[in-house]
């Protein structure tokens, strides 16, 4: 009976502890169950943190915010008891970002939320290009997008790129896809070119690039023509230096 009169209590004061100190984060999308928010780029982000103390003391209880353990600044009636942060625009860089309230007293009370952005490739419109004969071609997409894209493709004139026929080659490292080829012919790799990627929430996205391709143009000799020139130049004053003497005799 001893024993079961102690285990309630224990119970008891347990039950109590978890509920005298805590820290609850509510937010506007909803945060699931691992902690994290998922919000699309340029939305908005709107957390509240309540201090759930058991006593009216606790309760009032001033709170700080920290995103990704840096401290935020926080205006005056915005700290005790209740506290909101907005996150609006959602950037690129808050992708990641984790935002977590705590007691200022008690940093060991605190609730924790992270930010998960989505955003589309930024991949639209078209651009025109003009390439010598001869000269190197290169053309980038920005894929970069999250969740990550799941394809790339690249095709010319509606049609899938021979790579080893046309001398192309394709890189991809997650930011850009890029097409390069190191000497245009204007009967292989004059047309229009597209870039395809697919998003598994957000469809299809394309640019394309209008490549055209003129003749190789012969390139002017510039540096050779300046240093011929200053060979000539200092020749002839050297050679009036030298004649100096007979040619003042002629003024005299």
């Amino acid at each position: 009976m001893k024993w079961m009169f102690v285990s309630h209590v224990f119970h008891l004061l347990l039950y109590c502890s978890t509920q005298t100190l805590g820290v609850e984060i509510q937010s506007e999308p909803d945060v699931n169950s691992e902690g994290v928010i998922q919000i699309e780029l340029n939305q908005t982000v709107n957390l509240l943190c309540l201090s759930n103390g058991g006593s009216e003391a606790q309760a009032d209880e001033e709170l700080v915010w920290l995103r990704n353990g840096a401290m935020v600044s926080l205006k005056e009636g915005n700290k005790n008891g209740r506290s909101s942060v907005c996150v609006t625009p959602v950037i690129y860089e808050d992708n990641g970002a984790t935002f977590t309230c705590q007691l200022k007293t008690n940093s060991t009370v605190g609730s924790s939320v992270t930010l998960n952005v989505t955003y589309r490739p930024q991949l639209s419109g078209s651009e025109e290009l003009t390439a010598e004969e001869k000269s190197a071609l290169v053309l980038q997409c920005n894929i970069l997008a999250n969740p990550p894209v799941s394809s790339v493709s690249w095709t010319l004139n509606g049609s899938a790129l021979d790579l080893l026929g046309g001398g192309f080659t394709v890189t991809n490292d997650g930011y850009e896809s890029q097409l390069t080829v190191s000497s245009v012919g204007k009967s292989l790799h004059e047309g229009l070119y597209r870039c395809s990627t697919h998003s598994p929430i957000y469809g299809e996205a394309s640019k394309f690039f209008s490549v055209t391709v003129t003749e190789q143009t012969m390139k002017f000799p510039l540096i050779p023509i300046i240093a011929g020139l200053l060979v000539v130049c200092l020749t002839a004053l050297l050679a009036i230096v030298s004649r100096w003497k007979r040619i003042a005799k002629c003024f005299k």
